[in-house]
């Protein structure tokens, strides 16, 4: 067996014994609206009190299809806030969060956008690789509106955990799952494009292109799409 099938059947042979309560929760989640189990099954959207979309965003008239990028003109977000009593799990990995830059410098951006939006950020934190797929458990078990995942290290986590929960919103920065359920959304940039072990980082990426603004612009344009129900798709900001 390769090495790389070994570390796949291992992930998902941790995802069936620690994902059996989400699995069943989410598809509590989908009967109880009437769903089939098979999609999203998350409340409705607060994009109502969130303020609106600005122009160049997206196209109302062509809503992008599960897995589209969408390339929103800059500033086109920027009148989309959180709304009252938001709450949002930030999860990341230890390792990453002291010694990868491009990390410190995501989990920087989002405590600074809490501060400045008024949010509640619950940092879940996995505490070593044999703990990655729990603490996504913990970020769900959570329940918080979002969970803003940043870090290489829990994309593959994520991917793994995030079909069996799809009640729950994530918001991956910086970084890509590479087949989203749609409740995944991601939002990235030339330079950043991680996803996953099995792909590895992208050609373009670049640890040097995740500044302190370019990822407080990937953050918020990325909460906007969550928002306004642009979910399950990639948000490519320039």
């Amino acid at each position: 067996m390769t090495r790389l099938a070994a570390r796949t059947t291992a992930l998902l042979t941790a995802v069936a014994l620690v994902g059996a309560g989400a699995t069943l929760l989410a598809g509590c989640s989908a009967a109880s609206v009437g769903g089939t189990g098979t999609g999203p099954t998350a409340t409705a959207s607060p994009h109502v009190s969130a303020g609106a979309l600005g122009a160049g965003f997206s196209d109302p008239d062509q809503p992008p299809a599960p897995e589209a990028t969408i390339r929103p003109e800059p500033g086109s977000w920027s009148g989309v806030h959180a709304p009252a009593d938001y709450d949002v799990v930030l999860l990341s990995d230890a390792g990453d969060a002291a010694d990868d830059a491009p990390t410190r410098t995501l989990v920087a951006a989002v405590e600074s956008w809490a501060d400045d939006e008024g949010v509640t950020v619950e940092s879940v934190t996995a505490a070593s690789p044999d703990d990655r797929i729990a603490a996504v458990t913990r970020a769900v078990d959570a329940a918080p509106d979002l969970v803003i995942s940043v870090g290489n290290h829990m994309v593959d986590p994520l991917a793994a955990v995030s079909p069996t929960a799809l009640h729950q919103q994530f918001l991956v920065v910086g970084a890509e799952i590479a087949e989203p359920t749609s409740n995944v959304t991601a939002a990235d940039w030339t330079g950043g494009g991680f996803r996953g072990e099995g792909l590895g980082p992208s050609s373009h990426y670049d640890p040097a292109t995740f500044t302190r603004e370019r990822a407080d612009r990937a953050l918020r344009a990325g909460l906007a799409a969550v928002l306004h129900d642009l979910r399950g798709i990639v948000v490519w900001v320039r």
